[in-house]
């Protein structure tokens, strides 16, 4: 795998009673770098991130995540990876710092970094607070929280600003792309708000009926449809492939 690439997902294929959800499907995901992850309701979406994560095993095909074979090396990479998929869960009567102390115990690393986490996402303040307390937004912050507290090298978001106000996804669109600019994260993220991959992402990934159909730079997507990013996603999803 080429040394700049980070995330190579080669011919997935996932089925599930005999259905086929995910058909021949190939990510490439630079180092780095945001992928937004774009797709209607039912397109794939979160099954190819469970995938990503180790959370769902292919049929078929095969994950390379830092050069190295997700199923061979499941453990160790697993530590480089932090996620948000689906509405993140939590231990109610247990305040947000001990929360995350229990996932790093979990994972078996080291409890530091907590704070920082927590002052990074806004909750410096509510640190010692039950989460049986938390608003759905600070809920969210906190899975954001959890999903970074380890320094993962791969972020995986799904949905990750559900429940933010506007001022929570403003700060946390720029946390994103902090995070990939001083700490070396490289994020794929899923979202249905367009605008906002417009602005985070380097690159876009588009799936459709479990497949993604096509992988191209925001700078192509501006050059190609000036009106931006919603634009070219609903042209494409109308022409289908004959969109080039």
């Amino acid at each position: 795998m080429n040394s700049n690439i980070l995330v190579q997902a080669k011919d997935l294929v996932k089925t599930f009673h005999g259905r086929e959800v995910i058909s021949h499907c190939d990510m490439c995901v630079k180092k780095g770098t945001i992928y937004g992850f774009l797709g209607e309701n039912g397109a794939g979406k979160t099954t190819v991130l469970k995938m990503l994560m180790g959370l769902l095993t292919p049929t078929s095909g095969k994950i390379e995540i830092g050069g190295g074979d997700l199923r061979e090396s499941y453990p160790s990479i697993l530590k480089k990876i932090g996620s948000i998929i689906e509405t993140p869960i939590f231990y109610e009567h247990l305040t947000a710092t001990e929360n995350l102390a229990l996932h790093l115990s979990y994972m078996q690393l080291p409890k530091r970094n907590i704070e920082e986490s927590l002052q990074l996402v806004g909750l410096h303040q509510a640190g010692q607070q039950p989460v049986s307390e938390f608003s759905l937004g600070m809920k969210q912050r906190l899975g954001i929280a959890r999903s970074i507290v380890h320094c993962p090298t791969l972020l995986l978001l799904d949905e990750p600003i559900n429940g933010l106000d506007p001022m929570g996804i403003r700060q946390m669109r720029e946390l994103f792309l902090t995070l990939v600019k001083e700490k070396n994260m490289t994020i794929i993220i899923s979202s249905h708000i367009l605008s906002e991959i417009e602005q985070m992402a380097d690159t876009i990934g588009v799936i459709t009926n479990g497949r993604i159909k096509k992988e191209v730079t925001i700078s192509e997507v501006k050059a190609k449809t000036p009106t931006g990013l919603e634009d070219y996603f609903f042209n494409l999803m109308k022409a289908g492939e004959q969109y080039v």
